[in-house]
C-alpha cells in the first residue's frame, strides 16, 4: 500500500473525523484543517492530495482551489452540501479533480481518492522507469522532465494535467489516444466538458516540451514518436 500525504479541509468537526478515520484506514497519512486560512499556509507541504469543503471560515474553498493549482498543481476533490450542480460546474472549471455533494458515504469518498491517486501518481511505482526522449528525461515516479540539454539539466515546468498527458503518451511510445481515452486518463471518468481542453494541454506540452514528436491524428487523437 502507498503513502500518500492526504490534506482534509472541513470545518465540520464530526465529519472531519469520520473521514479521517476512514482515510488513516488505507494507511495514508492525514492532516486535518477547520479552515481555510490555515490551509492555504501549508499548500507548499505538496500533499498527494487535497479534500476541500467549499464552505470554510476564512478563505473558502474555490479561493484555495484556485491557490493550490497556482502553486502546486496538486489533486483535488471538492465537497459541498450547497447547490451542488453549480459548485461542480464551477469547481471542475477551476480545475478540481472530482466532486462530491453531501451527504455522502465515507466509503465513496475512499474509492474516488484511490482512483484519483492510482491515476496520477500509479498504482506500481516502483517498475515505472525513467524515459530518455529527445534530451528529455522523464520519471514517472517523481513526476518530473528534466530538458538535459538545458544548462544544469532544468526541470521543465509542468502542471498536474500536463504532466498526466505526457506519463500516458511516452508510456506506449507510437500509440494513438483517442481523445476520449485522454479525457479520462488525465480528468477522470466524471469529466463533461469540450474536448478542446485537450487541445489545450497538448498544445501546452508542446510549447514546454518542443523537440518531442507528438503528432496530431486529425479527427481522432494524439500520440508521440520516438523521433
Amino acid at each position: 500500500m502507498e503513502q500518500y500525504l492526504v490534506y482534509l479541509v472541513e470545518d465540520e468537526e464530526n465529519l472531519s473525523a469520520v473521514l479521517r478515520a476512514y482515510l488513516e484506514k488505507e494507511n495514508w497519512s492525514v492532516k486535518v484543517f477547520d479552515n481555510g486560512n490555515d490551509a492555504l499556509e501549508a499548500i507548499e507541504d505538496k500533499p498527494h492530495l487535497w479534500i476541500l469543503d467549499i464552505m470554510l471560515p476564512g478563505t473558502d474553498g474555490y479561493q484555495l482551489l484556485k491557490a493550490i493549482k497556482e502553486k502546486e498543481d496538486r489533486p483535488v476533490i471538492f465537497i459541498s452540501a450547497r447547490d451542488q450542480d453549480l459548485d461542480r460546474v464551477l469547481g471542475l472549471e477551476m480545475g478540481s479533480d472530482d466532486y462530491l455533494s453531501k451527504p455522502f458515504l465515507p466509503q465513496e469518498l475512499i474509492i474516488r481518492a484511490k482512483k484519483i491517486l492510482n491515476r496520477i501518481y500509479g498504482t506500481s511505482t516502483q517498475e515505472q522507469k525513467k524515459i530518455e526522449l529527445n534530451q528529455y528525461l522523464i520519471d514517472p515516479i517523481g513526476r518530473t522532465v528534466t530538458d538535459t540539454l538545458a544548462t544544469g539539466e532544468e526541470l521543465v515546468d509542468l502542471t498536474t494535467k500536463e504532466m498526466d498527458l505526457i506519463l500516458l503518451l511516452t508510456g506506449d511510445i507510437g500509440k494513438a489516444f483517442s481523445r476520449e481515452k485522454i479525457i479520462e486518463f488525465v480528468w477522470g471518468e466524471n469529466y463533461f466538458g469540450s474536448e478542446r481542453a485537450v487541445d489545450d494541454v497538448v498544445r501546452r506540452v508542446r510549447k514546454k516540451m518542443n523537440r518531442i514528436h507528438l503528432e496530431t491524428l486529425y479527427g481522432y487523437g494524439y500520440r508521440i514518436l520516438s523521433s
